[in-house]
């Protein structure tokens, strides 16, 4: 039969002998590339160091070797970019490949479900527990829910199927207790026909891998629906390491000389201990003495339609995407605010450059991103700029392209907080807990440990650590 031809072709892209679960993902997955239902969708959940890299990169020969398309996604570019950088197969955002910009009648910077023309094609999503599926305010993107959208756009095509990667012990969108894209009975309402699998055997954890064995443990306490504090056993290991206040420039600065400051980050729990973190290491390690320089690297914190908008790669700027300042071009205050005009690298996307207005003000703000208030003064106040304008639809066309309008919102991204971390991996983590007392233990403080611990490749730094967490030691 056709599904066990394709189990031996895909026990042969693995390579070494599978776990039982492995092999009953196998088996399952085989019988659902040869099923032929309509909105057949498959979800794979597993936690860290399950195989799941290597399954999706198995998957992904497999399709290849019997002429099945495959389209590769994540939810952020840096996710893409892992995501590509295993299967060696190119991947995009979600957002990139479901979404075409509307033309200017139908109202500039707004997105809509693009038409899907593929056919018999798997769409793999990877990093699925960040798919929201609850509508903003205002989202200019299809119907302001991502899930529902993603779904609309696959199976507008001929015979597609969709299969949805992720780890339901990391940190769900914000605002929401779990993850929709993980969840069975979520996917079943939007009616699918979804088939899982569940991979819980550790297949990378090795006798000195104490970062897989802590994020286990810390997994473990999750799946049981306890809130535990976990005890982190961290004797014997050479790849997580405690380090006080004291100690933490030094270590950052010689992970920058080893593995390079793109390779490096700090993961905290609040924007406002980011924005110490980003201060301390520009000032002290990199010796930054001007707000913005050549070099600095920036997270982006609010969405931008504006500056990408003519770029096939990319064609707007997310929530979340790092640039390089290549160049500083000018710095000036106008609005109120102050602003900046630079030429910016984007490293997950083939260090493809760009010149665009940034606003200063956010680098060191405690928020997310620029207030409703101040925001709402930046609007009135470029408002005043096109008092000339012969009507409303001018008008609004005028204050719509507007570059300082449309400044991006930036923060620096040295330090960044848990939910900004995710999809993204580093050479070396440092994880700062912060003020932690053991009653402020929850699930959603597991979580962002649990996000943590699984972002680093090599070494992972715990920062200020409570005793509490080593007790048994």
């Amino acid at each position: 039969m056709l599904h066990n031809h394709i189990s031996e072709i895909f026990l042969k892209n693995m390579g070494f002998l599978p776990t039982i679960g492995q092999k009953n993902l196998i088996a399952h997955l085989s019988a659902f590339i040869s099923d032929s239902k309509n909105h057949a969708t498959f979800l794979i959940k597993g936690f860290a160091g399950t195989g799941k890299t290597t399954m999706v990169n198995a998957l992904v020969k497999t399709l290849a070797e019997f002429s099945i398309d495959a389209v590769l996604m994540a939810p952020t570019g840096r996710a893409a970019k892992v995501l590509s950088s295993y299967t060696g197969k190119d991947a995009f955002t979600i957002h990139k490949k479901i979404y075409r910009q509307r033309s200017s009648n139908e109202g500039f910077g707004v997105f809509a479900v693009n038409f899907n023309p593929a056919k018999n094609t798997f769409f793999i999503v990877d990093e699925a527990s960040m798919l929201s599926n609850s509508q903003g305010d205002f989202s200019p993107f299809g119907s302001g829910k991502l899930l529902t959208d993603l779904i609309d756009f696959v199976f507008s095509g001929q015979n597609c199927k969709l299969i949805l990667i992720g780890d339901t012990a990391q940190l769900p969108p914000v605002g929401l207790d779990i993850s929709p894209a993980l969840d069975i009975r979520e996917l079943r309402y939007c009616g699918l026909d979804v088939s899982e699998a569940f991979l819980k055997d550790i297949v990378r954890q090795s006798e000195d891998s104490g970062i897989l064995m802590n994020a286990t443990a810390i997994r473990n306490i999750i799946d049981s629906g306890k809130v535990d504090i976990p005890i982190l056993h961290i004797d014997g290991f050479d790849d997580v390491v405690p380090v006080t206040g004291n100690d933490l420039l030094e270590f950052i600065n010689d992970s920058y000389d080893k593995n390079g400051v793109e390779n490096t980050i700090v993961i905290t729990r609040s924007n406002k201990r980011a924005n110490q973190f980003n201060q301390g290491i520009r000032n002290k390690i990199l010796w930054r003495e001007s707000e913005l320089e050549s070099g600095d690297l920036l997270m982006v914190v609010k969405n931008n339609y504006h500056w990408m908008k003519d770029n096939r790669e990319i064609n707007f700027i997310a929530n979340g995407d790092i640039i390089r300042v290549a160049r500083v071009k000018k710095i000036y205050e106008q609005f109120g605010l102050r602003f900046a005009d630079i030429t910016a690298v984007f490293a997950d996307y083939n260090d493809l450059e760009a010149d665009m207005k940034i606003i200063l003000d956010t680098l060191t703000s405690e928020g997310p991103s620029l207030t409703a208030d101040e925001n709402k003064k930046l609007y009135y106040s470029v408002l005043e700029e096109y008092a000339d304008a012969k009507n409303k639809k001018e008008l609004n066309e005028k204050i719509k392209s507007d570059p300082h309008f449309n400044a991006l919102q930036v923060k620096y991204a040295y330090a960044i907080t848990g939910h900004k971390a995710q999809g993204g991996q580093w050479d070396t983590v440092f994880l700062d807990q912060g003020y932690f007392k053991p009653e402020m233990n929850n699930t959603e403080f597991l979580r962002w440990l649990y996000t943590g611990f699984t972002r680093p490749t090599k070494k992972l730094f715990l920062v200020n650590f409570n005793a509490c967490f080593f007790d048994s030691q």
